[in-house]
C-alpha cells in the first residue's frame, strides 16, 4: 500500500496554533504531512528562511507524522519531489476561498495528477494569522495565545 502523502505549503512567518491545529488534523487523514515552507522572499518575510524552518520543526516535533522541509520554485514540483499528489490548504473565511481557488486551479493546470484540498481551522483558530502574529509582535505585543508555547523563545 503507498503512503497518503500531503504537502502543506506557506510562508509559517512564524507557525501559529492556526497551522499547528491544521498539520494535526491532517496527520490523522494522512500518513505523512509535509510542512513546506517556501522561501517568498517577495514577501519579505519577517524571519528568514532558516529561523522559520526551525520555529516550524520545533512547534511539531511532537507530531510524528509531520515532516518539515523548505523549497523555492513551483509548488507543483516540490510536491512531486516528495511523493505528494495533494496540497493542503487552510480557509479561515470566506475571504480566503477566492485566492485559494484561484491558487488551486493554477496548481492544477501544472499538474493534473495533483489535487488540492482545504481544511478550516478549528473556531479557535479560524482568527489567527501569520500576519495578525507580525503586527503584535511589531508593536511588542503578547503572541503567547497565538503561537506554540514552543516556539515562543525564537519569536525575539
Amino acid at each position: 500500500m503507498s503512503k497518503r502523502v500531503t504537502i502543506y505549503p506557506g510562508t509559517f512567518d512564524p507557525i501559529t496554533n492556526g497551522h499547528l491545529d491544521i498539520i494535526k488534523r491532517a496527520s490523522a487523514i494522512f500518513d505523512k504531512v509535509i510542512v513546506a515552507i517556501a522561501a517568498s522572499e517577495n514577501k519579505q518575510p519577517m524571519f528568514d528562511l532558516a529561523h522559520r524552518v526551525k520555529m516550524a520543526k520545533e512547534a511539531t516535533k511532537d507530531i510524528k507524522k509531520a515532516e518539515v522541509i523548505s523549497f523555492e520554485g513551483l509548488l507543483v514540483n516540490c510536491a512531486r519531489d516528495n511523493g505528494s499528489k495533494t496540497i493542503l490548504r487552510g480557509l479561515r473565511a470566506v475571504s480566503d476561498f477566492e485566492y485559494e481557488l484561484q491558487i488551486g486551479y493554477a496548481n492544477a493546470s501544472l499538474d493534473k495528477e495533483i489535487d488540492t484540498i482545504y481544511l478550516m481551522p478549528s473556531l479557535e483558530s479560524a482568527f489567527i494569522s501569520s500576519t495578525v502574529v507580525r503586527d503584535i509582535l511589531r508593536h511588542d505585543g503578547d503572541v503567547s495565545h497565538l503561537v506554540p508555547k514552543e516556539i515562543k523563545g525564537l519569536l525575539k
